[in-house]
């Protein structure tokens, strides 16, 4: 196997709309700038060359809204990124027609990642979505009719005004459709955006309905026959996300982009959110600005620990021994919590519902704590 890393990430961050829930790396419109933009991708990408793998495993655009990027753009970014066993593009639902979707499948996208987050309308009316559930059903047929056999949904529950019967509505309607895969997510709405500003009361409500909107998510997946294999995702057998995997298992991967984050070789750095900044110095043949850090062993542990423990099988205890509080695991196991198998260290089925508590616990204050 080639040194460096094997999964790569590209930002796309143009977006029609920017969602009043939304913190990522966004920016609205501006089509002009799309191809130069591409132009500094690419140059960034020449620059890390040598920290990406010969055989790229996985790749995976998202942003913003990749899909929304002008087509030819796209088009021409996807024919010059290396070629992968899995390639993923994020896409919202109104821009996918039979031209996008046959675009997609040319350039040699493997899997489409689809933005649903619900099939109400007037809950997509609060989330400011502007794909009602006709245009999402639209969508996902245009991504079959293109050969698509590998198309995952997002859902969001918590959304203000929710009920547990809008939920069950949602998954009935998703599992109708028949996606490969599900990634149903908690609604995270970040203090100090417009949106907790509109709607905080209620989502000071609806926090108090996630554990039972949590379970009721499990339960109905579950019994459809989709794995639940990380938190907040589920599949059909063999069609796990191979790149949300390599995060998972605390592999190496490279991000370019406005905002990207690469962890290589035991480095982390994050590209800074400047446009201006990011177009700049590539146009000048610099790298882009950017934060670095060290990522050491006790931290490499502790990430490893703390996202390993999100999936459905166990993480190797010899890549996780220093981040494990003993005593603590002796407890989880003592309450039906956690458990040791194979060598491994895994939440039980209950531990998994209490997730990020489990977790914690487990959690060592301090290498010399540990006694796993």
């Amino acid at each position: 196997m080639s040194a460096g890393a094997r999964h790569l990430y590209v930002h796309l961050p143009f977006c029609a709309h920017r969602c009043g829930y939304c913190d990522f790396v966004t920016l609205v419109g501006r089509r002009e700038g799309h191809g130069a933009y591409v132009d500094a991708l690419l140059a960034e990408l020449h620059f890390e060359q040598d920290v990406l793998a010969d055989d790229v495993e996985t790749l995976f655009l998202g942003g913003g809204t990749p899909t929304f990027t002008d087509p030819a753009e796209l088009a021409r970014l996807l024919a010059a990124l290396p070629r992968a066993a899995e390639v993923t593009v994020e896409a919202n639902p109104e821009t996918v027609t039979p031209e996008l979707a046959a675009l997609l499948r040319t350039g040699g996208v493997t899997r489409v990642s689809l933005g649903v987050q619900s099939f109400r309308p007037e809950l997509l009316a609060i989330l400011e979505r502007r794909a009602g559930p006709d245009v999402v059903r639209a969508a996902f047929y245009h991504l079959r009719d293109a050969g698509f056999d590998n198309i995952s949904l997002d859902l969001v529950y918590g959304i203000p005004g929710q009920s547990a019967a809008d939920l069950r509505h949602d998954l009935a309607e998703a599992i109708a459709l028949g996606p490969e895969h599900l990634s149903c997510y908690e609604l995270e709405a970040k203090p100090g955006t417009r949106f907790t500003h509109a709607h905080g009361d209620e989502l000071a409500r609806q926090a108090d309905a996630m554990e039972g909107y949590f379970e009721l998510v499990v339960e109905t997946l579950v019994g459809a026959g989709y794995r639940w294999y990380e938190t907040a995702n589920f599949c059909r057998a063999g069609r796990r996300a191979r790149h949300n995997l390599g995060y998972w298992h605390g592999e190496d991967y490279l991000g370019v982009g406005i905002g990207a984050v690469s962890t290589v070789g035991g480095r982390r750095w994050r590209n800074r959110a400047s446009l201006g900044g990011y177009l700049g110095a590539l146009a000048e043949g610099r790298l882009p600005p950017r934060d670095e850090e060290a990522v050491g062993p006790e931290v490499a542990h502790r990430e490893r620990l703390m996202l390993g423990l999100r999936l459905d099988e166990p993480v190797p205890l010899a890549q996780v021994a220093g981040a494990v509080d003993g005593e603590a695991l002796v407890r989880m196991e003592r309450l039906g919590l956690a458990e040791r198998r194979g060598g491994g260290l895994a939440l039980t089925r209950r531990g998994r519902f209490l997730g990020g508590g489990v977790t914690a616990e487990l959690m060592a204050e301090s290498p010399a704590k540990s006694t796993i």
